[in-house]
C-alpha cells in the first residue's frame, strides 16, 4: 500500500539504524511531541533499535490526557442534566474524572453518544429539536478545525439546541514551557505531523531559534520516526540547531490556510490548564464572544468547577519525560486500563497504555 508498507520497510529500517549509530557520539535526550508517536515508538520497538546514547522522551502530545480533571467534571455535570444528549469522541468516555467517568455515568442512563466528527452532533441537533446537544471539543489543533466548523455551522443555522464544551489545546506553547522548565531534558524535539499538517510549522521557527534546538516535523510510521531522528541527530552532533521538515509528503511551512482561517473566526486564543503540568499561557482555545450562545460552559454554568489533581497518578512526570511510565509504582497494580489513575492509562495515545500494552512484561 502506498505511503505504508515503504514506511515499514525492514530493509530501510536496518539502513536508517547504522546510519544513526554511525553518527551518534554523545548521549541525547529527544522527545517525540505526539501520542500516537510514542504508541509507534513502543509497539515496534524503535528505542530499543537504537544505540544506548539516544534516549527517547515521551512528550505531552496526547490531547486526552492533558485535558484538566476540571473539564473532566464539567463534562460530567453537563452529561448528568435531564434531556441533554452528549457528544463526545470514544478515548474520552473512560478518562476518570474526581467520582467517575463517562462510561459509567451513561452506563447509569445518561444519553451520552459517540460521535466520529463534531458535524455528527450538529446533525443530531438538527434531528432532537427537543433536546440539548453538547459536542466535548477536545484535542490539538489537528481537530479544533472540525469543532470550529461545528460551531460556525450551529451559528448559520441558528440551532439554538447546540453547545459546546471546548478544551482545544496548542502545540508550540507546551514546547515551550518545557524548555523554560528548569527541569527539562530535551535537546531536540520530533515534531508532531498531523498538528503541522494544520499549522504548518513556521510557529516553530523562532522556538528554535530561541532555544537553539533542533526540531523536526516527521510522521508515524517507524521509517519516519527513524529518519526523524537521524536528521535531528545530525543536527545535534554538528551544532546546528534547525527547523526541518521529514514530513514533506504531508506538510507544508504554512500549512492550511483556510483551517487556520476558520479557527480564527470562532476561537480565540487563551490560558489552559494542563492535566499534570498546570496552567500556561497561551496554550488554549476557546469560542470567543460571538459564540457566547453556543458555549456550553455559560448554558450549563459550570464554569466554577475547578478540581484537583490526584497525587496519586504521576502522569505530569510522565508527560514531561521526567520518567518512563514503568518507573511508577502505580503502573500495572493499581493503576490498569480497567482502573485507571489517570488518563495517560485509558487513551488510545497515552504513554502508559503504550508501555502496560506492549511492554508490561519486559524488564523496562
Amino acid at each position: 500500500m502506498k505511503y505504508l508498507d515503504e514506511y515499514r520497510d525492514p530493509e530501510t529500517v536496518k539502513k536508517l539504524v547504522t546510519a544513526i549509530k554511525a553518527i551518534t557520539t554523545q548521549p541525547w535526550n529527544i522527545m517525540e511531541v505526539c501520542g500516537g508517536q510514542t504508541h509507534s515508538i513502543i509497539k515496534y520497538g524503535i528505542d530499543q533499535l537504537l544505540p544506548d546514547e539516544i534516549n527517547l522522551i515521551h512528550g505531552p502530545g496526547c490531547p486526552v490526557c492533558v485535558t484538566p480533571l476540571a473539564y473532566i467534571d464539567k463534562a460530567l455535570a453537563i452529561a448528568a442534566q435531564p434531556e441533554v444528549i452528549f457528544c463526545s469522541f470514544g478515548d474520552m468516555l473512560r478518562v476518570p474524572g474526581s467520582h467517575h467517568d463517562l462510561l459509567s455515568l451513561k452506563a447509569q442512563g445518561a444519553d451520552i453518544r459517540i460521535v466520529y466528527s463534531p458535524l455528527d452532533a450538529v446533525n443530531l441537533a438538527r434531528q432532537h429539536a427537543n433536546k440539548n446537544i453538547v459536542f466535548f471539543g477536545v484535542g490539538f489543533e489537528t481537530t479544533a478545525p472540525t469543532t470550529a466548523l461545528a460551531a460556525y455551522q450551529a451559528k448559520q443555522l441558528g440551532l439554538k439546541n447546540f453547545s459546546l464544551l471546548i478544551c482545544h489545546v496548542r502545540v508550540p506553547p507546551v514546547m515551550q514551557a518545557l524548555l523554560n522548565s528548569p527541569d527539562n531534558q530535551v535537546q531536540g524535539f520530533l515534531g508532531a505531523g498531523h498538528v503541522c499538517s494544520i499549522m504548518g510549522y513556521h510557529e516553530y521557527l523562532p522556538l528554535s531559534a530561541q532555544h537553539k534546538i533542533p526540531i523536526v516535523i516527521t510522521g508515524f510510521e517507524p521509517v519516519d520516526i527513524l529518519h526523524g531522528l537521524y536528521l535531528c541527530i545530525k543536527q545535534l552532533e554538528e551544532k546546528r540547531y534547525q527547523v526541518e521538515n521529514e514530513y514533506s509528503r504531508v506538510v507544508n511551512e504554512q500549512g492550511n490556510q483556510p483551517a487556520q482561517q476558520l479557527m480564527q473566526k470562532v476561537f480565540t486564543v487563551v490560558d489552559r490548564s494542563w492535566r499534570g503540568l498546570g496552567e500556561i499561557a497561551a496554550s488554549g482555545l476557546a469560542l470567543n464572544a460571538e459564540y457566547d450562545e453556543w458555549n456550553a460552559e455559560l448554558r450549563f454554568a459550570v464554569t466554577a468547577i475547578n478540581t484537583q489533581e490526584s497525587v496519586a497518578c504521576r502522569s505530569g512526570e510522565v508527560l514531561q519525560g521526567l520518567i518512563k511510565p514503568a518507573q511508577c509504582p502505580e503502573f500495572g497494580t493499581t493503576c490498569t486500563p480497567e482502573h485507571p489513575l489517570g488518563a495517560t492509562m485509558v487513551s488510545s495515545e497515552g504513554a502508559c497504555a503504550a508501555y502496560y500494552r506492549y511492554r508490561r512484561y519486559q524488564n523496562v
